[in-house]
């Protein structure tokens, strides 16, 4: 597990292109608009259409990251 990730049940919100969108962490994947993905940044992929890192779609940082 990822210290980043908050835990399973909490949902990741955030602004995209207007309009805001969740993604919710399951125990083992994230959930979007009823499909599950393996990974965050797949999930921020079929957001955006294109590759991104999920983590930093979403703004999550290390617990000894600096903000």
């Amino acid at each position: 597990s990822d210290d980043r990730l908050p835990p399973p049940g909490t949902i990741l919100t955030r602004r995209y292109k207007g309009e805001d969108v969740q993604v919710q962490i399951l125990a083992e994947g994230f959930e979007h608009q009823g499909k599950i993905y393996r990974s965050l940044s797949a999930a921020a992929k079929a957001i955006t259409g294109s590759h991104c890192n999920g983590f930093a779609f979403f703004n999550l940082k290390r617990k000894d990251e600096h903000k």
